[in-house]
Formats: C-alpha cells, structure tokens, sequence
C-alpha cells in the first residue's frame, strides 16, 4: 500500500470509496466541494494495487492561527482495522507540518483521535458550535498552540453536513 497526494484520475475512486464508507453521499459531496471551493490543503489517497482503499482531506479553517480541519477520513470497509487510517492520518499531520500549518483541528472520536495527539483540552478556549469533548486540537510545531482562544470555523463546505 502506498500513500499519495489525490490526482483528477483518482476522483471517481474516491468518491464511491467515501461512498461506501459512510452511510450517505454527505461526506463524498463534502471532498467535493471542498476541492471545488479552494479549500483542500492536504489531501491524500492509500492506493493498493492502484485501488483507492483510503483517503484523507485537510482543509482550511478560519481561525487565530495557521490550521486545518481534518475531516473527512474513510476507509475501505474490508480494510478498517487494518492500519490504513493511521497511516494517513500520520502523512497527512506530516504533510501539514513540513508546510508549516500551526494546528489541526478535528471533531471526532477521543478514543480514536487522542493516539495522535489531539486533546480536547487544547481546543476548549476556542469559539465554536462544536466545542465540546469531540473536538479536538493538535499543535504542529514545536511550540504550543498560540492564541488558545478565538473562534474557530471550518471551511464553508461543512455547513452543508448541518
């Protein structure tokens, strides 16, 4: 398995990929729309065999400092559980690291998210409509988030999940 930045070619992988890993068409019209309004800052696909089994987006995020919403990740239904979300999860942070990104932000499971280094308490100073245990921040450079207080808004595209 390889991971890489999405290409056009992959598009249509991607989008029945997310399809199949989600219960509606929400999270693939998401990506979409997200690419479609500028918004993707990383995005990267877990190819095997030259079959999408993975994808990952991060996108920009309205807030006192450099950061990024990661959201949406899917994987394959017969390969959850099998390492592939973590690591695109881990290329994408390093991707947004090398780049020079100050956070990422997710709203998510703690269970699952925390083993990355994501803590609620980081992001519960922000202003937001998702503040809360499930959202989660993760400084990415070598200093702590700084302001840790403000608001907070992911890209436009989301306000269509409601």
């Amino acid at each position: 398995m390889i991971v890489r930045p999405e290409t056009p070619s992959l598009y249509p992988q991607i989008r029945a990929l997310l399809c199949a890993a989600f219960p509606t068409s929400a999270e693939a019209d998401l990506v979409e729309r997200l690419r479609a309004d500028g918004d993707v800052a990383v995005a990267l696909a877990a190819l095997d065999a030259d079959i999408v089994v993975g994808h990952i987006v991060l996108s920009l995020m309205v807030a006192p400092m450099r950061a990024l919403g990661l959201g949406p990740v899917a994987v394959a239904p017969a390969r959850q559980g099998h390492g592939v979300g973590r690591r695109l999860i881990e290329a994408a942070l390093a991707g947004a690291r090398e780049e020079g990104w100050n956070a990422v932000f997710v709203l998510g499971d703690p269970a699952y998210y925390t083993r990355f280094g994501f803590r609620a308490e980081l992001a519960a100073g922000f202003d937001t409509p998702y503040a809360g245990p499930y959202f989660m921040a993760l400084g990415l450079q070598n200093s702590p988030i700084a302001p840790l207080t403000g608001r907070v808004e992911y890209a436009r595209a989301f306000q269509s999940l409601g």
